[in-house]
């Protein structure tokens, strides 16, 4: 009988943070899961790390070339059915108990087809004033999409069982079925999107068939995020152009008319913004360009499938998008 969840790790570079994410999994108390890693061509330490821990592992692949986070999770998730999937990055470490928690809330609630824990920042520069890194995702009017709470001070604001939009790639914890249903030519999340932004696309398509994410603060985890806006300038030029990218695939594939026109000057002038960003300062993002074009008419495709089976209506959709985090309580 297969196991009730598969954890799937995409390395790429990721030896400095490896071995607690791996220790920390080993510490689970939830028995019934597996591990799949997937190293995507590290020149650090990561393979020998991957190595160290195989006893653990039920699957371990070294690729060749980094294809990517989309394309090597999707080759884990299709290699073995479980109930449930828990994408996790290599710079998380979680709480013993998490994986057991939100394997009974999605247990108990089965409208949600996804989850999010409390993901917590690494080293915090007061230990007894965490900072927080996402309790779920959100949309802005111009589409922009943020963590909730991300590098606020945890006081106990985000301590009750709620809907979000959805679920940060970070530690992202999928229902099976719920994957299936949305999936698109074999692919969970979308390869043109290589990554970045790819976890709210996922989201939005899920919100797009009904498919509610459930917040559990119960479950907890530490984050060692490196991409966050504020650190653009410094970020490398590969992540950037991939972000700029998507940011306009990902509306291709999900924004319906209505919401466009109802946002459209924010929206506007947040494309006009970035595009004049990428053409005077930041020229490594313009090959995004051309890998938008080319991505348009599968993109065009999956939003027309999407159309036709989607089953809530645009202004509930809508009604996600706003300038501060939204949530629902779960009684609705």
């Amino acid at each position: 009988m297969s196991p009730r969840v598969l954890v799937s790790i995409v390395t790429y570079n990721s030896g400095p943070y490896l071995d607690a994410c791996v220790q920390s999994l080993k510490a689970q108390t939830f028995p019934d899961f597996v591990v799949s890693v997937w190293d995507n061509a590290s020149d650090d330490e990561s393979m020998e790390l991957i190595a160290q821990h195989s006893d653990f592992f039920l699957a371990t692949h070294f690729s060749n070339t980094n294809i990517g986070f989309c394309a090597a999770h999707n080759r884990a998730l299709a290699s073995l059915t479980t109930d449930y999937v828990l994408v996790l990055n290599p710079d998380v470490v979680l709480d013993p108990r998490f994986i057991e928690t939100l394997v009974q809330a999605l247990d108990q609630d089965l409208r949600a087809g996804s989850a999010s824990g409390k993901l917590w920042r690494m080293n915090s520069p007061n230990p007894g004033e965490p900072i927080l890194d996402s309790t779920g995702i959100y949309f802005t009017p111009n589409q922009r999409h943020f963590d909730r709470g991300s590098g606020d001070r945890d006081v106990g604001q985000y301590e009750t069982r709620e809907y979000v939009f959805g679920v940060s790639g970070a530690a992202a914890f999928y229902r099976r079925s719920m994957l299936e249903e949305i999936q698109a030519g074999g692919e969970y999340f979308d390869e043109a999107f290589f990554a970045y932004r790819e976890d709210a696309d996922l989201a939005w398509r899920a919100q797009w068939l009904g498919w509610r994410c459930l917040y559990v603060p119960e479950a907890r985890g530490f984050h060692a995020r490196r991409v966050l806006p504020e650190r653009r300038a410094s970020l490398p030029g590969a992540i950037n152009m991939h972000s700029f990218k998507n940011r306009f695939l990902m509306r291709v594939k999900n924004m319906d008319a209505g919401t466009y026109c109802r946002f459209f000057i924010p929206i506007t002038l947040r494309d006009l913004m970035a595009l004049l960003y990428v053409l005077g300062r930041e020229w490594t993002s313009l090959p995004g360009i051309t890998l938008f074009f080319r991505a348009l008419p599968r993109a065009w495709a999956i939003r027309r499938a999407l159309r036709r089976h989607r089953r809530v209506a645009p202004a509930e959709l809508r009604s996600w998008f706003s300038r501060k985090p939204v949530a629902r309580p779960v009684s609705q």
